[in-house]
């Protein structure tokens, strides 16, 4: 309970933030619908020329772009900057004072910051997933939507501890800014796409190195029902995997700081 009571208290000074800077959530929803609008043109131009890319039609892409816009708000919405906050407290020397406070530090250090405009894309997301999922022409039972729900979680955890992994370098490595920088990049570019259309050797890195499979396209599979037993329960264990890694990197890193007035 204490703390759901953080996370309420660092989310209420972000909605206290986007009711100060009301335009920087406008200019952010204009930036999500232009970046919509551009990857619903391209689909159309690719499927102008084919029926298909690799199994999957136009209405299942717009499931997937939904999937991506969805994980990349939930990502800004408090991750990213967050760990961000993380990288810069540790070369400068703040992240001691976050250390002091009576909260699993952790939990403090993954929502310090909380940036609202993020939002948008998680409302864009629902959108174009409800929309998509309709035009699919597929009836989702409770079971097929619980399991969506269940991947897409699973897959949330798995970015969460992969970009915690990361940022924990910062106790050992100074100049890591660039970093997150990289993965944004790379996570807003080849998450648009399934996984399954990119060359053999890169499917393995969009999986297991750099988890942008289990992320956005195992859960976009889930809702257009390409999803196997198998592949579901291999998401959830990767991300059971990567809980207990980042949890046990987080405390062995602790363990060696000694803090910047040290």
């Amino acid at each position: 309970m204490h703390s759901l009571r953080v996370l309420r208290a660092f989310l209420t000074v972000g909605v206290l933030n986007i009711v100060q800077y009301r335009s920087d959530f406008v200019i952010a929803l204009v930036n999500a619908a232009i970046s919509l609008v551009t990857q619903v043109l391209g689909l159309s131009v690719i499927f102008t020329n084919t029926a298909d890319l690799r199994g999957w039609t136009a209405d299942d892409l717009l499931v997937l772009i939904g999937v991506h816009f969805f994980i990349s708000g939930l990502v800004g919405l408090v991750i990213r900057p967050s760990m961000e906050a993380l990288m810069e407290g540790i070369r400068l020397g703040t992240f001691d004072f976050l250390l002091t406070k009576p909260a699993d530090s952790q939990l403090l250090a993954s929502s310090q910051v909380v940036a609202p405009q993020a939002a948008t894309d998680l409302v864009v997301g629902v959108g174009v997933v409800a929309y998509g999922v309709s035009r699919t022409g597929l009836s989702l039972d409770a079971g097929s939507l619980a399991l969506f729900l269940v991947t897409l979680a699973a897959g949330f955890a798995t970015v969460y501890c992969f970009l915690l992994l990361l940022s924990t370098l910062a106790f050992w490595f100074v100049k890591l800014d660039n970093i997150l920088v990289i993965f944004q990049a790379l996570f807003g570019n080849a998450g648009r796409w399934p996984v399954t259309i990119f060359p053999g050797w890169m499917r393995p890195v969009l999986t297991f190195v750099v988890p942008i499979a289990f992320a956005v396209t195992v859960p976009a599979q889930a809702l257009t029902g390409q999803l196997t037993g198998g592949a579901a329960l291999l998401s959830v264990a990767v991300a059971v995997g990567f809980v207990v890694a980042s949890r046990a990197f987080w405390l062995v890193a602790l363990r060696r700081y000694t803090g910047a007035s040290a």
